[in-house]
């Protein structure tokens, strides 16, 4: 692979108005990448280059306060997936069909104009924006969430415009595939995983609020309650044992969902850790983590929940690997009690930029009911 730049040369990079390539890893080895370009910098020639040579779907990320600010909706209410996307746009003058990339560039310009107001753009466009995740990277590992980061820190606009990287079959990209592509274009690389590790230097969402001993029925567990600064939520974490970042650990990172975890119903074939099973294991074992997140269910959730267990088709809903590029804040917990290897207890699936936590997954436990062939 192409050498990977400090953070500091991307900034430099999307300052002076230049495309940059941001890779990110996951925890089985592989990576996508996503070319990125401030939103005040975009021009016509960006855009053609994203949509001729990188081939992805040109996205536009914002702050969730300047898609309010604009009024623009998502596009499916309650999304809370790795890509909320809200309604397309186009700027309401000054274009022709739209689809150009001058007209492209042109919308990008309105939307992350100070002065345009809701009026300035309509619906449907040709530009897709997202609501990018507050906190960023330190809660979402995703492309869009990483570009509002550089621009942040790059002290431009929190605004950005990428595209994932296809290659010339039109999948998703690989090593290297993504390796030729910068060398080709002569692109600054960098990684969101050193982006994580940046922002952790000088930042968290995460701050604890209370520690002690708390007693369960399976014995005696450290207790520690994080308060995130994004939302206000309290996490907490219960802790068995000496954790040792060189010694794998067991962790569970939890967020309770009212059929697994209070009636106990599962789906057929689709083993689970439960809340309760979490808790048994890692009193077991020599050392372990749980961490349950605060995500309240919501009616819609609830009513999916049903629809499964009655065997009805789901509607459009986010895959589950797709949800797990929402790791950050378990994965500031975990760092901040001093994990480093995890033997997890979960889906073998792919996590992303886990390394910039200083994180590594070496091994996945499978819940007690799970065939042997799971």
């Amino acid at each position: 692979m192409t050498d990977y730049a400090e953070i500091d040369k991307v900034l430099s990079e999307l300052r002076h108005g230049h495309s940059c390539l941001l890779l990110n890893e996951n925890s089985a080895g592989g990576m996508t990448g996503f070319v990125v370009v401030a939103a005040e910098h975009c021009e016509s020639s960006h855009i053609a280059f994203m949509a001729r040579q990188a081939r992805g779907l040109v996205c536009l990320a914002l702050t969730p306060q300047r898609c309010e600010e604009l009024e623009l909706p998502l596009m499916v209410e309650g999304d809370d997936s790795m890509s909320p996307f809200t309604l397309s746009i186009e700027a309401a003058t000054g274009i022709d069909t739209g689809i150009s990339a001058a007209d492209r560039a042109r919308t990008v310009r309105v939307a992350v104009d100070a002065a345009s107001q809701p009026a300035d753009l309509v619906q449907p466009g040709h530009i897709f924006p997202i609501a990018a995740a507050v906190g960023g990277v330190l809660t979402r590992t995703a492309p869009a969430e990483a570009a509002i980061d550089l621009t942040t820190l790059a002290g431009l606009l929190p605004s950005a415009v990428f595209t994932e990287v296809l290659d010339s079959e039109g999948a998703v990209a690989g090593a290297d595939y993504l390796a030729d592509f910068a060398d080709r274009h002569q692109l600054v690389v960098g990684q969101v995983s050193d982006l994580v590790t940046y922002r952790l230097a000088n930042q968290k969402t995460i701050s604890a609020v209370r520690r002690g001993r708390l007693e369960s029925r399976y014995g005696v567990f450290e207790v520690t309650a994080y308060q995130d600064t994004t939302q206000g939520r309290v996490h907490l974490a219960l802790t068995k044992g000496k954790i040792q970042s060189a010694t794998p650990t067991l962790v569970r990172v939890h967020v309770t969902a009212v059929f697994r975890d209070l009636v106990g119903t599962t789906l057929d074939g689709h083993a689970s850790w439960s809340f309760d099973a979490s808790l048994k294991a890692i009193a077991e074992s020599e050392s372990g983590v749980l961490v349950l997140l605060s995500k309240p269910e919501t009616a819609e959730d609830l009513l999916q929940g049903i629809d499964r267990l009655l065997g009805e088709p789901e509607g459009d809903t986010a895959s589950s690997q797709d949800a797990y590029n929402e790791i950050g804040m378990g994965a500031q917990i975990l760092r901040d009690l001093g994990v480093g290897q995890i033997r997890l207890m979960g889906a073998p699936l792919t996590y992303n930029a886990l390394a910039g936590f200083g994180l590594e997954v070496v091994d996945f436990a499978l819940p007690p009911e799970a065939p042997a062939d799971h």
